[in-house]
């Protein structure tokens, strides 16, 4: 039976409509609508009599909204049953499938990923940004640093949150993990050290590694960062840099207080330790707790990473650093090593964003929802898992009775649910009592995976949890 939305609650989520031909404003907002998960796919849209009635419109209004949803694709028509919301090439094509081992077919539920759907506002932003293009046309295009007017944005929000950055310190990147990669090719010596926190990004991890750095970890907990260990290893080690995620550590939601930064960037700066620090959390917030200073305010020798993608969306590839005054030209030379620019659309589209505000209040009142539904199913489903709340971000890092993160994981695949195990998020590879379940998919999705993960938890009970299990799983790359 499929499910329907009523004229009603359509109603209440199209709000006023822009100025313009009636159709087409309505068309547009459905769209916006049906593109950021606010009407689910594959639903059945109200009758074009109802959707009239309920907003004050004629039917014939209606009927070319609807015509031309089904022309770009966003909606289906079927006989006799009435119209259906749908996405442009189909279901398969609405989500990134890669980061899934294995693929995922239909009915499936990807907890691998810690990014949520795009609110309303970028496709308004990637809108104008299309408008603002022509100025740009009668030049070369490239903008290796960044454009002028981005970098001008995020210099802006550093400023508003305490930090005063000259647009010059910015850098613009496609994504925040490009940002990491520009200041080790910069300044890593031949056979350096790297302090990375664990549980960690593995990505970062593995471009650390990559780069032909040794890692060595610091423990977090429950708690958040061990810093009296964090600081004796930086004394015997001496790391050449430290990777930190200070904002709703990823993947344990953790918030390094000021006291601690303060403390950590001292002891980094008198052992000569380089702090890359990652940001891209910071502004998701949920519980309107104030927020301790960038680290960068402790530490001026530090540079800062940030990206559009987990407060926006993570197609929209536009990360930066923020770079020491005196570091600036030589990131940059090593900036055009790697490629000569982030597309001028995608940075104008982040532009737009950011003069708007680090994140709207819409996005982050759905993105507490998902997690308070999230959290209210793993307290009710699975009652032995331990965790600790976070205030912020994206994810819930759980603590297992027992081993059997990653034999879990692979159970679950069959089921059509796909999570990441701890030793994903561990350079060593321990770490398998912890998965990490992020809250970016809708409430309702998020209660189904739950169930589906309690019941292949409880048949694995008795059994040799730590069993033989598919390798391939613990190197899903994940975000």
């Amino acid at each position: 039976m499929n499910e329907t939305i009523s004229a009603r609650r359509v109603c209440q989520l199209v709000g006023d409509l822009p100025k313009g031909p009636a159709y087409a404003s309505l068309a547009d907002t459905l769209t916006l609508l049906v593109g950021d998960g606010r009407i689910p796919l594959g639903v059945r849209l109200p009758s074009e009599r109802e959707l009239a009635g309920a907003l004050g419109l004629s039917r014939t209004t209606v009927t070319r909204a609807y015509a031309a949803l089904r022309d770009t694709g966003y909606a289906r028509a079927a006989q006799g049953s009435g119209t259906f919301t749908a996405v442009p090439g189909g279901r398969e094509r609405a989500h990134d499938r890669v980061l899934v081992a294995g693929g995922a077919g239909e009915g499936s539920i990807d907890l691998s990923c810690a990014a949520d759907s795009a609110p309303a506002e970028v496709m308004a932003a990637y809108a104008a940004a299309v408008s603002d293009l022509p100025a740009y046309l009668s030049g070369h295009g490239y903008f290796p640093s960044g454009l002028p007017v981005l970098q001008e944005a995020i210099a802006a929000s550093y400023a508003a949150r305490g930090l005063p950055t000259d647009p010059a310190q910015i850098v613009v990147t496609p994504g925040a993990l490009t940002a990491a990669s520009v200041v080790v090719r910069a300044f890593a010596p031949r056979h350096g050290h790297a302090l990375v926190e664990s549980p960690t990004y593995p990505n970062a991890a593995e471009m650390l590694r990559a780069s032909g750095l040794q890692l060595h970890e610091a423990a977090l907990d429950a708690n958040g960062w061990d810093l009296p260990s964090i600081l004796d290893t930086v004394r015997q080690v001496r790391p050449d840099f430290a990777y930190l995620i200070p904002d709703f550590q990823n993947p344990t939601g953790a918030l390094m207080s000021a006291a601690q930064r303060e403390r950590l960037a001292a002891q980094l700066r008198v052992h000569g330790t380089v702090a890359i620090v990652d940001e891209t959390h910071h502004a998701l917030a949920l519980d309107g707790r104030h927020m301790p200073a960038p680290f960068a305010a402790f530490d001026p020798d530090a540079f800062t990473l940030g990206s559009m993608s987990k407060v926006f969306w993570g197609g929209l590839r536009v990360g930066w650093i923020r770079v020491p005054r005196p570091c600036v030209e030589r990131v940059t030379r090593a900036r055009m090593s790697l490629d000569l620019g982030v597309p001028v659309v995608e940075q104008l589209a982040a532009a737009h964003l950011l003069r708007q505000g680090p994140v709207s209040a819409g996005h982050l009142d759905r993105l507490r929802a998902q997690r308070d539904a999230l959290i209210d199913a793993v307290s009710t489903q699975l009652p032995d898992w331990r965790f600790t709340p976070p205030t912020g971000g994206l994810a819930l890092w759980c603590e297992l009775p027992h081993r059997g993160a990653t034999a879990l994981a692979a159970a679950l695949a069959h089921s059509q649910v796909f999570i990441s195990p701890g030793p994903v998020f561990s350079p060593s590879g321990g770490l398998d009592a912890f998965v990490r379940l992020p809250w970016s998919r809708p409430a309702a999705e998020l209660r189904r995976a739950v169930d589906r993960i309690a019941d292949a938890w409880s048949r694995m009970e008795g059994r040799d949890r730590a069993a033989a299990h598919d390798p391939d799983y613990a190197r899903v790359i994940v975000a």
